[in-house]
C-alpha cells in the first residue's frame, strides 16, 4: 500500500482516538476493545464467503460512522463507543494492509493480496 494511503488511514485512526477522549470512559478501554473486531474472523469457521462477510461487517467504515452517528443523534454514548472503535479498528489494521475481503480467502483484500508487497 502507498506510503500517502498509510498516511491518511493513521490520520483517520487518530481521529478515532480524538473521539474516544470526547466521551467519559477511561483510556484502557479503547486499548481493551479495539481488537474486539476482530471476532468478524470467527465467521471463516463456516467458510470464505461466510468469513468474508462477517470480516467485513466489523469492518466496514461506513457502518461504522453511521453506528457512531445514531449514537450521537439518541445521545448513546455506548453507540458512540461501537462505531468509533470499529472505525478506529478498521483504519488500524488497513496501516498495516488488511482491508475488507474477497471471498476467495482471507488474504484477498480491496487492498490487494496480504503478504503481497509488489
Amino acid at each position: 500500500m502507498k506510503l500517502t494511503l498509510k498516511i491518511e488511514e493513521l490520520g483517520m485512526f487518530l481521529l478515532g482516538m480524538f473521539l474516544f477522549s470526547q466521551l467519559q470512559y477511561q483510556w484502557w478501554w479503547f486499548l481493551v476493545l479495539l481488537l474486539t473486531p476482530d471476532i468478524g474472523m470467527l465467521g471463516y469457521l463456516f467458510g470464505n464467503k461466510v468469513g468474508a462477510f462477517m470480516y467485513n461487517i466489523f469492518h466496514h467504515k461506513g457502518l461504522a460512522v453511521l453506528i457512531y452517528f445514531l449514537g450521537l443523534y439518541w445521545s448513546q454514548t455506548l453507540c458512540q463507543l461501537v462505531g468509533i472503535i470499529l472505525f478506529s479498528h478498521a483504519s488500524f489494521d488497513r496501516i498495516f494492509g488488511y482491508g475488507l475481503k474477497y471471498d476467495k480467502g482471507f488474504k484477498y483484500t480491496h487492498l490487494g493480496e496480504i503478504g503481497n508487497n509488489g
